[in-house]
């Protein structure tokens, strides 16, 4: 399996997480905001410690991760995206979900849109993947923006619950990412 790729577009560095994320993991996690969608609330350190060891584990697993978001003008971590295998919802397994989160403080800038479109140009362009999907749950408004904006419009499947709520799962294919571009 090759290497997780660093990914870079206009504003923002995509990479692997290292251990050396952890400090700056924790406290985007502990915002309210940032899990409200599906946890209603923050990670505690120890569940971010517990994700980080995980997320860093799938990179040699499943072939796939996600990856630290850094803003290329301060250097700052600023959230994450990428591409990941959907262990949580193994109905629409096999699969690779494209996903994004950012801190507050980076949100309604089209940063979600411009990582999420990095990931999916690796996927389709160099990371072998001729379908993703992406999950969210629907009164996550911005999030199905972003959805929308990077060509997922197929819905494939709702399920549920996943932390007490329903989530939307829209699926996209190679051949539909290359037709929009033209």
């Amino acid at each position: 399996m090759p290497p997780i790729p660093t990914l870079r577009t206009d504003r923002l560095v995509l990479r692997p997480f290292t251990p050396a994320d952890l400090d700056a993991l924790v406290v985007l996690h502990a915002e309210e905001s940032f899990w409200w969608y599906p946890l209603r609330g923050p990670m505690s350190a120890e569940d971010t410690e517990a994700f980080l060891t995980r997320v860093i584990g799938r990179y040699e697993s499943d072939g796939y991760g996600l990856q630290a978001v850094e803003l290329i003008e301060t250097g700052d971590l600023i959230g994450w995206a990428g591409l990941a295998v959907p262990h949580f919802l193994p109905e629409v397994l096999p699969a690779v979900e494209v996903g994004w989160r950012l801190g507050s403080a980076h949100r309604g800038q089209g940063l979600a849109t411009e990582a999420g479109a990095a990931a999916v140009e690796f996927a389709f362009s160099g990371g072998g993947l001729d379908r993703l999907v992406s999950i969210y749950e629907p009164e996550n408004v911005a999030s199905g923006r972003v959805m929308d904006h990077l060509g997922f419009r197929a819905y494939l499947h709702t399920a549920g619950p996943q932390h007490g709520n329903e989530v939307e799962v829209r699926e996209l294919h190679k051949s539909e990412w290359e037709a929009a571009r033209g």
